[in-house]
């Protein structure tokens, strides 16, 4: 009897704003019927937190099922497989906010070393809770989204200051329910892959080198990586390559033959004919209309991983 084919999960690639601490999707469009045709289930490069205003149904965290209500949090770290799917027909009110722990925790002036064992320490397991299971944590996950939903004066430092203090609460709470049977990371097949693109995308490597990451033959991982991504491997590399583009025309003056370098493409040629074909416009149309940035690389990035 052959094997029931696996659906593929869906990446979902999300970005933290220049200047802010956390990407925060919140408001009237976060009000439906979660879950409706979708099959497929998704996971993030970017620690998501949610918070249940209301609604009913169900939190798929890998294997497990969990039921959602009102005044719940879920943390569930980046590479983890999830999906929220809410009762028949009933309207839920979730809002998220997506971190990068790292970056807080550079900013913190973390060293190198520790900033790896805090790493380890919040990815170690996802978690669905009740306000009484820790009121700390959700009492911190609601201060941010009402920094976030006023802005009032000094906003940015106070946002920074409580999700640092989260990232911690995480780490406290992780420990204490050690002895519990919740999802423990690793069983994603392709996350040391993800990681190491993530982290060289500017060298010159081979599509065998993050098969060895991931421990596969070469043939093998490609395989897996087109029924888990919905794109090849190299179709991916080129995705991170053009986003990093996008932040290095953002953020600096360097000429487009740098940015190309910088990120890793071989030639000015290939770095134009891969941005266009990913954004949709070239290099320099990109540069001239700085007041779309953000707004036309998460369209992007919503469409392309639905697409892909």
């Amino acid at each position: 009897m052959s094997k029931k084919k696996k659906k593929p999960a869906e990446f979902r690639f999300y970005e933290v704003p220049q200047d802010e601490s956390v990407l925060a999707l919140m408001g009237s469009k976060w009000i439906q019927v979660y879950g409706e045709n979708i099959d497929n289930m998704h996971f993030h490069n970017l620690l998501e937190i949610g918070y249940c205003h209301y609604g009913d149904g169900d939190l798929i965290i890998e294997d497990d099922m969990y039921r959602f209500g009102s005044g719940m949090v879920s943390c569930i770290p980046a590479n983890v497989l999830h999906v929220t799917r809410s009762d028949a027909e009933v309207m839920a009110f979730w809002e998220y906010i997506y971190i990068d722990p790292e970056d807080i925790l550079r900013q913190w002036g973390k060293a190198t070393q520790e900033i790896r064992d805090i790493m380890e320490a919040i990815g170690r397991r996802a978690f669905f809770i009740k306000a009484e299971d820790n009121p700390m944590i959700v009492t911190l996950v609601r201060a941010i989204f009402e920094e976030m939903q006023h802005k009032s004066e000094h906003y940015r430092d106070c946002v920074r200051g409580i999700t640092y203090s989260l990232l911690f609460e995480i780490i406290r709470f992780n420990g204490k329910i050690s002895g519990q049977s919740f999802w423990k990371s690793g069983s994603l097949q392709l996350e040391s892959a993800i990681m190491y693109v993530e982290k060289n995308y500017a060298d010159n490597f081979k599509i065998a080198d993050l098969a060895n990451e991931c421990h596969m033959s070469e043939t093998h991982f490609r395989r897996v990586f087109q029924e888990k991504m919905n794109m090849t491997p190299v179709e991916y590399v080129n995705f991170v390559r053009v986003k990093k583009a996008c932040e290095l025309i953002d953020k600096s003056d360097i000429s487009m033959e740098d940015v190309a370098e910088k990120v890793g493409f071989a030639t000015p040629s290939t770095f134009n004919r891969n941005f266009r074909r990913i954004i949709g416009t070239s290099p320099y149309q990109w540069k001239k209309r700085p007041d779309n940035h953000e707004g036309k690389l998460m369209e992007y990035k919503i469409s392309a991983l639905k697409g892909w």
